[in-house]
């Protein structure tokens, strides 16, 4: 399928000043409006006239949804905060690595510098096809151009495919979840506070969003409470090149020890499966245990019950096996190519 690529689609450029006027915007023109944060995304869908929205939202002139505030209670990082000033921050270097680890594995130095969290966690998807413009079930179809004899899924899910076997990207999503943040979330009839892994939905709730977000809704801010502050933490990305490229697979994990033997423990992988998945299976069966070969072993062995691969990506059964794997033992055995 021909796409015209040549330049962006005509819009009206909102500049709002305040998160509340932000708000109050996007409230105003519902379905119409587009919120871009660092650009990263929104530019590309925009130049390649996939996504033609007739208002955009542009929230960088919106300060007070940017930085990073301790609290009471853990950190408070506003949605339109940067990738680079979270990876450098003293306080989640310190006592929540596993989310400074992850956004500096994000892309480019360059594209960390102006890409932001909000941008990262709510992202689309990444299937060619969609992002091609072709007619797929995720755009409004009436089929699933990856899932097909002929079709290219080499990137693509071994769990919760249904009608959409495209994964969510994000590098941050997977530490957030194991960090048990919080989603905060504006709207005209106030601010709702969600779990990680709850903002997200799958396409069999809804094939055309991957997140909770109805018009009018804004996210500015993730929360991080104190629980994991300062636990033992394991991120790892595999990707076919160590810059610019979105995971084959990614796992992030915090846990607390008492002796050698896991008290607390929160895993969570991504880039298979439509949404984010936090293992809570493996999470209670390991829970007790030493953090041990043998027990992470047996880890790895649950997560991947039930994965069904597809044509060109059965590598990622191993893969995600050997990866749970070392959230638990804490060692990266050997790097991984395709």
């Amino acid at each position: 399928m021909a796409v015209i690529r040549d330049v962006m689609p005509a819009f009206e450029l909102l500049q709002p000043g305040s998160a509340a006027d932000a708000q109050r915007l996007l409230e105003q023109n519902g379905e119409a409006a587009w919120v871009m944060a660092g650009g990263m995304d929104s530019f590309d869908w925009l130049k390649d006239r996939i996504k033609k929205p007739r208002v955009l939202v542009d929230l960088s002139g919106v300060d007070e949804l940017r930085g990073v505030r301790v609290t009471s209670d853990g950190v408070e990082i506003g949605a339109m905060t940067t990738l680079t000033e979270i990876a450098n921050h003293a306080e989640i270097k310190k006592n929540y690595g596993v989310l400074a680890e992850a956004v500096s594995l994000v892309a480019s130095p360059q594209i960390r510098n102006q890409g932001t969290l909000g941008g990262n966690v709510s992202q689309d998807v990444r299937c060619w096809y969609y992002r091609g413009g072709w007619p797929c079930y995720r755009a409004g179809g009436n089929i699933c151009y990856a899932d097909t004899p002929v079709g290219r899924n080499r990137e693509h899910a071994i769990f919760g495919g249904d009608r959409c076997i495209a994964v969510h990207p994000s590098d941050s999503v997977p530490a957030l979840i194991a960090l048990d943040a919080k989603f905060v979330v504006q709207s005209a009839k106030g601010e709702r506070v969600i779990d990680a892994e709850d903002f997200y939905i799958g396409p069999q709730d809804d094939i055309t969003h991957i997140n909770i977000l109805k018009p009018g809704d804004l996210l500015t801010a993730i929360r991080i409470p104190a629980t994991f502050a300062g636990a033992r933490f394991y991120f790892e990305k595999v990707r076919d090149r160590n810059v610019w490229d979105f995971p084959l697979m990614n796992v992030a994990s915090a846990m607390k020890l008492s002796g050698n033997n896991i008290d607390q423990i929160r895993i969570a992988v991504n880039a298979v499966s439509p949404r984010p998945m936090r293992l809570k299976n493996v999470e209670d069966a390991v829970r007790g245990k030493p953090a041990t070969p043998e027990t992470g072993e047996m880890a790895g062995k649950l997560a991947i019950e039930g994965a069904k691969p597809l044509q060109f990506n059965a590598y990622k059964i191993p893969l995600m096996r050997n990866l749970v794997k070392r959230s638990i033992t804490g060692v990266r055995e050997a790097t991984w190519t395709s």
